[in-house]
């Protein structure tokens, strides 16, 4: 890969996104004449918000491996989805660490080194952002088989079930994280991500729209008929609602990214573009800020993981 490419923060912050970022000699030169600002961010935020992330998304792991009651389908595939907010913490944490060092001189690596360095990062981000969407998707389909096959649900999403989907999407989000890295060269790999993201949106969308929609014709029954939602039914309801949440932040904090991805694709050349493209930084903190709101969310909405997370943090067993 081509690290002569322009990076928000210097020569070493260059090296280590030059994955993310597009390949022309001439960006310098195109931004300064639309006076195009850089935004400098220090590199302790990133170092903070990394180590906030990992330590919260920890907390949510531990809390529902030690909880019995948090031990279903469900819970099972969020613990996953900590895991992998927990990986752009890691790769934030160990990218920020490496970039003061070097800018210290308190570090000296090799090119080699530091492209393997680079391609350990962009392999765990890769790989959050898939297995994120991925079980978003799942968490989705789980809600899904919870209202619409209720009676039939401990059959369908056993935990043998569950466990064979979430083997499945970490096999195949390193795969493919694999081959990001080893074809990193060819557009194709992007136009990929940006597909696999809006497939996995469009499918999302299209379950949350069935969902709602017979939530609210049930609604309108009970009223007619002036029955009171069942603890069962307000349960679902209030999992589907969290899932919404948990998807409208996913597209708030990684959108930019995409867009960003979309725009090194069909405008490389473009001053504008490039303009846009030139603040990777403020994207990767949004992915960041995800990881952080994630766990804050799944505690908000479960007062059963509110409660052992307090312990934990606590130390009151």
């Amino acid at each position: 890969m081509d690290t002569t490419t322009l990076a928000p923060h210097g020569s070493v912050q260059k090296d280590l996104l030059s994955h993310w970022l597009p390949k022309n000699a001439n960006n310098s030169y195109n931004m300064s004449s639309l006076q195009c600002k850089e935004i400098n961010i220090p590199e302790e935020i990133f170092l903070t918000l990394g180590l906030l992330s990992f330590v919260e998304n920890m907390l949510v792991i531990i809390a529902i491996i030690k909880n019995r009651n948090l031990h279903s389908p469900m819970y099972y595939f969020i613990c996953c989805l900590a895991v992998a907010d927990m990986l752009v913490s890691v790769s934030n944490t160990i990218e920020t660490i490496v970039i003061i060092l070097m800018e210290k001189r308190a570090m000296i690596v090799q090119d080699s080194t530091l492209k393997q360095i680079d391609n350990l990062i962009d392999l765990m981000i890769c790989t959050s952002m898939i297995s994120s969407l991925s079980f978003l998707a799942a968490i989705a389909a789980d809600r899904y088989i919870t209202i619409f096959y209720a009676l039939r649900y401990h059959v369908i999403m056993t935990t043998r079930n569950a466990a064979i989907i979430i083997v499945g999407i970490w096999i195949a989000s390193s795969a493919s994280s694999i081959m990001f890295i080893v074809y990193s060269d060819s557009g194709a790999v992007i136009i990929c991500l940006i597909s696999f993201f809006f497939a996995m949106l469009l499918i999302m969308g299209g379950l949350y729209l069935h969902m709602f929609t017979l939530a609210q014709s049930h609604t309108k029954k009970m009223m007619m008929q002036r029955k009171k939602r069942t603890a069962h039914q307000a349960a679902n309801m209030k999992g589907a609602i969290t899932l919404t949440i948990l998807l409208g932040l996913f597209l708030i904090c990684w959108s930019p990214f995409f867009l960003h991805l979309l725009l090194i694709i069909s405008c490389p050349n473009n001053p504008y573009c490039l303009c846009f493209t030139s603040h990777f930084n403020m994207f990767l903190i949004l992915i960041i800020c995800n990881s952080v709101f994630d766990p804050i969310i799944y505690a908000l909405r479960s007062q059963e993981l509110r409660k052992t997370v307090k312990e934990i943090a606590f130390c009151s067993c």
